[in-house]
């Protein structure tokens, strides 16, 4: 393998992720509240980090983040990201070899497809070092249908394979570009609820939990084996509201059941009280490619007073 030289890459999510943010960044800059930019000491926390597209915005755009502090559920997704932090190379070499014997298979689909199911069935079976655990989850997402993460009733990795004319599975920039930044955020693995602990001075919380879903086509929430339904949704919400009494400042995403039914009320009941904003996103996620399109989203705050003006807010 060639030698691995400085990244030069701008960090950016190292991993497709159902509900990235990425499209969303410049709307959800401007709803973060004023007081952000004027704090010098802020701590950051994501308690659903999935993809990382707001971690690796804020980390790059705000240098008064002096604490940042992430986490997920899912116990592969945050061994990946520790692996890319704490041993970006081996990683990078691990995946090097994978993308040889892929690309190895040249245009041979069902090569392909079961070289794909047999790293899958690899990746299932557990038990793996944390190297080879994450460079599996890194080929799965770039070569799997819609990038997408999906687990069964009993924890199995269930997406099929999709069907990519050249997918990179190892950019050793992008990997060794995240590592370095990657440096300044302490990743945990857990409940969402064990983030409390890491408030310290001006805390600012950004919240985005597998989405409640409009309807059946579009329940991709189940990222882990354990179900995000509408009893998770309502012990976030007295997360939130406990944060809030502790002073912190709090944003939240989630879907707009209001944009597919009129009378599909749910977080309009449940976080009345807070400021409840509709935006425009597009999804790409969908089992029915005819509802992948520009919806509605909801950005829930505890505070009023926003970054942006109304002219750059939508």
């Amino acid at each position: 393998m060639a030698s691995i030289t400085a990244a030069r890459t701008k960090p950016r999510p190292f991993l497709k992720w159902a509900g990235g943010k990425t499209q969303l960044l410049p709307v959800i800059d401007s709803f973060l509240p004023v007081s952000f930019r004027q704090e010098s000491d802020v701590t950051y926390i994501e308690p659903f980090v999935g993809g990382g597209a707001m971690l690796f915005f804020m980390m790059q755009k705000y240098p008064n983040i002096r604490r940042a502090v992430v986490n997920d559920i899912n116990p592969r997704l945050i061994n990946t990201y520790r692996v890319v932090r704490d041993n970006p190379i081996a990683l990078v070499e691990a995946l090097h070899e994978i993308q040889s014997v892929y690309r190895a298979l040249g245009d041979d689909y069902e090569a392909q497809k079961q070289y794909y199911l047999n790293v899958r069935s690899l990746f299932n079976a557990g038990s793996l070092p944390d190297v080879q655990e994450a460079a599996y989850m890194v080929f799965i997402n770039r070569t799997c249908f819609n990038g997408l993460y999906r687990e069964n009733s009993k924890g199995g990795f269930n997406v099929p394979f999709g069907r990519y004319a050249n997918p990179t599975i190892c950019d050793a920039e992008l990997i060794l570009a995240d590592s370095e930044l990657l440096q300044r955020v302490e990743i945990l693995q857990g409940d969402f609820s064990g983030t409390a602990e890491y408030v310290k001075g001006y805390t600012f919380v950004y919240f985005d939990p597998p989405y409640r879903p409009l309807d059946a086509t579009s329940s991709f929430n189940s990222y882990v084996k354990e179900a995000f339904d509408d009893s998770e949704q309502q012990r976030l919400r007295d997360y939130f509201a406990r944060l809030s009494a502790e002073g912190c400042m709090e944003m939240l995403s989630n879907s707009d059941g209001c944009g597919r039914n009129a009378e599909d009320s749910f977080f309009d009941d449940l976080y009345r009280g807070y400021a409840i904003e509709r935006v425009h996103a597009k999804r790409s996620i969908n089992a029915n490619p005819s509802k992948r399109g520009v919806l509605t989203e909801l950005l829930i705050m505890n505070y009023t007073r926003y970054q942006g003006n109304e002219e750059s807010l939508f």
